[in-house]
């Protein structure tokens, strides 16, 4: 295995015309305002200093997530799920969007290591003139140059002696000042087991940079590789979460946009409403006058009332856009700016951080409607003995008090349509007097839910609906009515339907001597005989009834059910005469 020289993001490049990066306000603690010293990376990816960290006050709370779990990105983050189990978890809140930390067992400096913020850190001195930068080798005097071989900062004497040395003495020696344009001068990151160690290779079995001392000890047989070998895999998956959570970023900046445009539509309709209230009130004097007082307090209730939704739903998506900004602009900073190894050791936390944001749940539509009217013919009741007109009108359906009403509504017949009426009513139980309701009816067969039944509904534009359906079947269903996706008063009920009225068998004649072409074996359920061996009736003979009827019942309606019960009116001896 040989190390790949061409790694995915280069150790050192020139930075591009523009901006000093050091002014991108990634190099100064959120909490001191200082430059960042030891600076720890949070699970909602911002960074502050070690110190600051351990400054803020820690609180206790019950996990549940498993005796294993680590908010730091040093391990894998697709370890096997273990069985819960209850245990205390010490936290802290971030400093900058209040996100609860939960510490790892060893607390605050087992937090991942911001190494992107360090190189920042150093670059914003090296574009100072170096000023807080001390020498590597001896921590006391001013940088004055930089070994580009070992990656140290070094004083003026101890370049002088890491010159003199015999292992050193060919390494690239730069003035500090001919560092200023470049993005990358960080220091090796070294292996916190081996500190001597550089890490150099990725253990695929931990999901974890290591050094060479790492792979002949704990990590012995796991499969490793260069970390400039493996950078390209892992980068894209890092991308291919990113590219997931843009999307989300502008949806949130759309949804803001609409609340505040919906909240200016609202401040505009208010006013034109108040204007309208103001025309009305002029043609009367004191009782007007306090009626219009009245109606535009109302006005200015249902304004802070819908006013204070939207501001809330406003306020919970900027944070939302607020943690998905954050994410996105570490991540990219992170694959822009960031070394290989950088990348692999924070991927573990903007992973997790991806994920979860990912994962919220948010609407991308005003929680509250414009729907605010004024009626000046509606009668408003009396003021100082005055008949007044004129009301503000946001009346909402309460799906709780309306009513169902109908002969239908609990019985029916298969292949013989049912209807029913629905009486939309608003929270006091009084006639919306207006329709353009959403009403969702369904009828389901009790045992083929599968299969409903087709629904008809009716808008009236009185507050009134007609439902009607067709069952096909015989059986028990199932009726659901809804209105704005909740059941109204008395749904879901059953509805048994029974089988279709029995069909007349036989013929509507005036007798059977005509019907069947003067047979005489022709009978008929009204028991009427002739003379002369004629089994059915005739007219004027004896037991005709006078008038048309059916054959099979006896029945004087056309359109009635039949009720044949047998006997000598049976279907079966009257099939001659129904065949003619």
């Amino acid at each position: 295995m040989s190390e790949n020289k061409k790694p995915l993001l280069g150790f050192v490049h020139k930075l591009p015309s523009g901006p000093a990066l050091g002014n991108s306000g990634k190099t100064h603690c959120p909490l001191c305002m200082g430059l960042f010293k030891a600076p720890r990376l949070l699970p909602c990816l911002h960074t502050v200093c070690t110190a600051c960290l351990e400054n803020l006050e820690p609180f206790s709370v019950v996990d549940i997530r498993g005796a294993d779990s680590d908010t730091s990105s040093e391990g894998s983050v697709f370890r096997e799920r273990k069985p819960q189990s209850l245990q205390r978890q010490i936290g802290i809140l971030c400093p900058v969007c209040d996100a609860q930390v939960d510490l790892p067992m060893g607390g605050v400096k087992a937090l991942t290591i911001d190494h992107l913020a360090m190189n920042d850190v150093m670059l914003e001195s090296l574009r100072g003139e170096g000023q807080g930068l001390v020498c590597d080798l001896c921590n006391d005097r001013e940088v004055e140059k930089r070994c580009q071989t070992c990656k140290a900062n070094l004083c003026h004497f101890c370049c002088q002696a890491h010159r003199r040395q015999k292992k050193t003495t060919y390494h690239t020696i730069v003035d500090l000042k001919d560092l200023k344009g470049y993005s990358q001068v960080g220091k090796p990151i070294l292996c916190s087991a081996h500190p001597a160690e550089e890490l150099r290779l990725f253990c695929e079995l931990c999901d974890h940079p290591v050094c060479r001392d790492c792979i002949v000890g704990e990590h012995r047989e796991h499969p490793y590789d260069f970390t400039s070998n493996v950078i390209h895999k892992h980068g894209d998956s890092v991308r291919e979460l990113l590219r997931g959570t843009q999307p989300h970023v502008e949806a949130l900046e759309e949804a803001l946009a609409q609340i505040k445009e919906m909240n200016r539509t609202l401040q505009e309709r208010v006013e034109a409403v108040a204007a309208d209230v103001r025309t009305f009130s002029e043609g009367y004097i004191k009782a007007i006058e306090e009626h219009r007082n009245k109606l535009l307090k109302q006005l200015e209730n249902i304004q802070v009332q819908k006013e204070n939704s939207l501001q809330l739903q406003k306020a919970q998506l900027e944070q939302l856009l607020a943690d998905m900004r954050t994410g996105v602009e570490f991540t990219e900073h992170l694959l822009t700016s960031g070394s290989d190894l950088e990348i692999l050791i924070t991927k573990g936390v903007v992973v997790e951080r991806l994920r979860k944001l990912n994962r919220v749940e948010y609407s991308t539509h005003p929680g509250v409607n414009d729907k605010i009217c004024f009626s000046p013919q509606e009668k408003a009741g009396q003021c100082h003995g005055y008949e007044v007109y004129g009301t503000i009108n946001t009346k909402e359906v309460d799906p709780a008090k309306c009513v169902l009403q109908g002969e239908d509504l609990h019985r029916a017949r298969e292949k013989q349509t049912a209807s029913f009426t629905l009486f939309c009513k608003d929270a006091a139980g009084e006639s919306m007097g207006r329709g353009g309701d959403n009403i969702h009816v369904a009828v389901v067969p009790k045992d083929k839910k599968d299969s409903p039944v087709r629904t008809v509904v009716q808008d009236n534009k009185d507050g009134t609906y007609s439902v009607s359906y067709t069952p096909k079947e015989p059986g028990i269903y199932t009726v659901w009515v809804c209105v704005k996706e909740q059941h109204v008063q008395g749904s879901p009920f059953t509805v048994t339907v029974r089988r279709k009225r029995h069909p007349h068998l036989g013929v509507f004649h005036c007798c059977t001597f005509c019907s069947s072409g003067g047979q005489k074996n022709a009978r008929c359920a009204c028991g009427g005989t002739m003379p002369g061996g004629y089994l059915g009736c005739g007219h004027g003979h004896k037991g005709h009834p006078g008038r048309p009827h059916w054959s099979c019942c006896g029945k004087f309606t056309e359109k009635s059910e039949c009720t044949c019960t047998g006997g000598q009116s049976t279907p079966r001896s009257l099939l001659r005469t129904v065949a003619l």
